[in-house]
């Protein structure tokens, strides 16, 4: 092959591979953006269950102080 026929092929599939890097670096973009979004996702779920878990801990230790006031102030009476 002679030099110009080399430029000739260079200058042929540099558009192709071109093309084809712009299109692996959008996809990989993409990607990116899905992988964050699935991750926030999770997280907003497992932060839900502990705001739910937190509000549960609460009433039962409401109701486990109203339970101790109420024997204190039995054994006040005696």
């Amino acid at each position: 092959m002679t030099d110009s026929q080399l430029l000739a092929i260079a200058l042929a599939s540099a558009p192709t591979m071109i093309t084809v890097l712009i299109g692996i670096l959008i996809n990989n973009a993409r990607l990116g953006d899905l992988r964050h979004y699935m991750v926030d996702r999770r997280f907003d779920r497992v932060d839900s269950r502990f705001d739910d878990m937190k509000d549960m801990w609460r009433s039962e230790l409401h109701r486990v102080e109203e339970v101790l006031d109420a024997r204190l102030k039995h054994l006040e009476e005696r």
